[in-house]
């Protein structure tokens, strides 16, 4: 158990605190304890769902834990296996999935737990682009999908009519976003345009919307010893362009993860590129009508665009519980593999729908129809097939290469370093990060 704790521990930040909770008293009915990492609508979206499934059966009861974030929540389940108090299902977010890979003894497979509790699971169901991330090398799937997401672009109608905008026509290259965004601020708007999660957006999406490489061998899915090559003259341009529309707030970097989502609810900035699944917090929160459209690409690059990759996460089960836990977690997965219960996650929150049955039953209910731009999402992922450079990534240890390069990418776009520079020292970092797992893993 040390080794496996000691491969997973890689995913813990330092300066972070953790604290454990425990598995709540056995009853008649089985309680399946599972840490999460959603807060505010989506945290409401995900409560209902095991609330709905409880009510759906009287066996078994799934209880939610909010967590903290992602890495929060990972880390305080793996320090949760010291005192056997760890949850039956933890949700863990796409980059991890390697370092959950390299840890085999701590968790289920959920292809194995499937064919065990003899529960109807097949890796044909679900949409490629999501298959293909979390299946190993057999095409066995090892986690649960649950929420999938990709980058889109938001804007609103109203600042784009103060601004003389058209407010039913969303750019669709880089050069178009760049001419709204200057009439925005022109017209009085705080910032042109600003993004959530930078790396995942303007470097790993980015690369694989132009079919560069992120990595060698697939962007790692195709072994270990993958090093990273995202230093070439496409991002380092875009980079270079980002930092130099910093300088008018065309655009305005907003910080890490979703730091920078309050500023296009609030109304500062005129137009926002960040996960779909975002849909729901600013349909609650933006006092304005909200426009969408795809991610911008360079239309200069040849093959762009190509398709986007999928962020979010999954569910592991881990080792160490019940028979019955283990029974009703099966249970759990063959209700939200449910073409109803899928389509409703989708529509309400702005995830993807992740398997095939789920998407043409929103078809045809309408509600594309009705809610025109929701489907921008699936279509920008399958729009083409995925290549060896846009199916996705697995690279070991990724959150702190992630941090890697929003490091740099911060150096950047404030004019510290040149883009070359930064990403540069990006690369060689990350490719010192990606030694380090390939030496710990067994």
């Amino acid at each position: 158990m040390a080794g496996i704790l000691g491969r997973l521990a890689q995913l813990a930040t330092a300066g972070l605190v953790w604290a454990a909770a425990g598995i709540a008293p056995a009853s008649a009915v089985t309680e399946i304890a599972w840490w999460h990492a959603m807060s505010g609508q989506l945290g409401r979206q995900l409560e209902k769902l095991a609330a709905d499934f409880n009510a759906s059966q009287s066996d078994y009861r799934v209880v939610p834990t909010y967590k903290g974030n992602y890495t929060q929540t990972v880390t305080a389940a793996i320090f949760a296996f010291r005192s056997s108090s760890q949850p039956t299902i933890v949700q863990v977010n796409e980059i991890a999935t390697a370092t959950m890979m390299a840890a085999k003894g701590a968790v289920y497979p959920v292809y194995e737990l499937m064919r065990d509790e003899r529960e109807a699971f097949s890796p044909a169901d679900y949409l490629p682009a999501v298959t293909g991330y979390y299946t190993d090398l057999d095409g066995n799937m090892l986690s649960f999908p649950f929420n999938a997401s990709t980058p889109i672009l938001y804007y609103n109608k109203t600042l784009f009519r103060r601004a003389g905008l058209d407010p039913e026509t969303a750019p669709t290259t880089w050069p178009e976003l760049a001419a709204m965004a200057e009439r925005l601020v022109e017209a009085g708007a705080a910032c042109g345009f600003t993004t959530s999660w930078p790396s995942w957006v303007q470097v790993e999406n980015f690369s694989a919307y132009h079919n560069l490489p992120l990595a060698t061998r697939s962007n790692g899915l195709g072994g270990l010893d993958a090093v990273l090559v995202f230093n070439n003259p496409v991002v380092v341009r875009h980079v270079a362009q980002l930092a130099d529309w910093q300088k008018t707030r065309i655009y305005d970097y907003g910080g890490r993860a979703t730091a920078a989502e309050p500023r296009f609810q609030q109304g500062d900035c005129g137009i926002f590129i960040g996960s779909s699944a975002t849909r729901a917090d600013i349909l609650a929160n933006a006092q304005f009508e909200v426009g969408y459209g795809r991610l911008p690409y360079w239309p200069d690059v040849a093959d762009a665009p190509q398709n986007t990759i999928i962020g979010g996460a999954t569910l592991w089960v881990l080792r160490g519980r019940s028979a019955g836990e283990y029974k009703g977690a099966a249970k759990f997965f063959a209700y939200l593999s449910k073409p109803e219960i899928q389509a409703a996650w989708h529509q309400h929150t702005g995830y993807l729908p992740i398997t095939k049955a789920a998407y043409d039953l929103t078809r045809a209910q309408g509600f594309y129809d009705r809610n025109p731009g929701t489907a921008i999402s699936i279509e920008q992922m399958t729009s083409k097939p995925p290549t060896e450079h846009s199916r996705g990534l697995r690279l070991g240890s990724f959150v702190l290469v992630r941090a890697a390069i929003e490091d740099e990418f911060e150096q950047a776009v404030r004019g510290h370093k040149s883009a070359q520079a930064a990403m540069d020292a990006a690369v060689e970092r990350g490719n010192k990060l990606l030694r380090q797992f390939e030496r710990t893993k067994p």
